[in-house]
């Protein structure tokens, strides 16, 4: 008998805690995971804890190259959402039948020439001072994202292609995995600058280490900025997705920098 009720409650131990993992695996995949550039983490980061503020909903974020995360999406990563920081990276998921739709627009990058304060590197929306600091021997390390991967980064080396820059200064180059990373070289002392997005410049955590110029927007090719839900959303990646159209939110985007798309009609499923 003694047996009997020890195998018992050895049983009824064994099935509280299968349910209470269960209970805690179902809470875990409550709260989505969005995939996101990386240029926009401080104006995203202030929007993700808005919309946990005024809805009670979580959500958690990742942040890297949107080259990167389409690789893993495609692969069947549990990404319910992507922001990516170019629009042909949600073009190619689309047509992949991964996602719900091709998305919607919601902010258009800008480039900007940043550099530590006690840089030699003068900074001018014609990039005449880091010719100059090329020109002089003076340049050691340059910063920008890895351009086969990263949007800003292609858009940093055609401009500097543009500016017949790009071979002299190939050699000094330092690659960023992501924007993100490349700004922190860039402003960090580890590089004298770099080309990152103006959304990272302009951030208080950077102003506190260095300085930027922006970059005139007809200097490079257009960063249309676009996001999407995949086919894996639930109900959270919805409302956040709806709720990133909002006003209140494009707001925080043009604090943060960008450039905002026209305005489109409000969508919560993509459908």
């Amino acid at each position: 008998m003694i047996r009997l009720r020890r195998g018992f409650a050895l049983a009824v131990a064994s099935l509280v805690l299968v349910l209470s993992m269960a209970v805690t695996n179902a809470n875990a995949s409550d709260v989505p995971v969005i995939a996101a550039a990386s240029n926009i983490k401080f104006a995203l980061d202030e929007l993700a804890k808005q919309f946990t503020q005024d809805t009670g909903e979580k959500v958690r974020i990742s942040y890297g190259s949107s080259g990167n995360f389409v690789a893993q999406i495609k692969h069947g990563a549990p990404f319910q959402m992507f922001m990516s920081a170019d629009e042909k990276y949600i073009e190619q998921l689309a047509k992949s039948g991964v996602t719900v739709d091709d998305g919607v627009l919601y902010a258009v990058g800008r480039l900007a020439i940043a550099a530590p304060i006690n840089s030699p590197l003068q900074l001018d929306p014609e990039l005449k001072g880091l010719k100059a600091l090329i020109d002089s021997g003076e340049l050691k390390r340059f910063a920008i994202a890895n351009p086969d991967h990263a949007p800003y980064g292609e858009r940093a080396r055609a401009l500097l292609t543009t500016f017949g820059l790009w071979e002299s200064l190939t050699p000094h180059l330092i690659y960023g995995e992501n924007v993100a990373q490349a700004a922190q070289f860039a402003v960090s002392g580890s590089t004298q600058g770099g080309i990152i997005a103006l959304s990272l410049a302009i951030a208080p955590q950077f102003q506190k280490i260095g300085h930027y110029q922006a970059l005139p927007e007809s200097l490079h090719a257009p960063i249309y900025q676009r996001m999407v839900l995949t086919n894996k959303a639930g109900a959270t990646a919805k409302a956040f997705y709806a709720y990133l159209q909002t006003d209140a939110a494009r707001k925080v985007f043009s604090d943060f920098g960008f450039g905002l798309p026209a305005k489109a009609t409000l969508t919560e499923s993509g459908e």
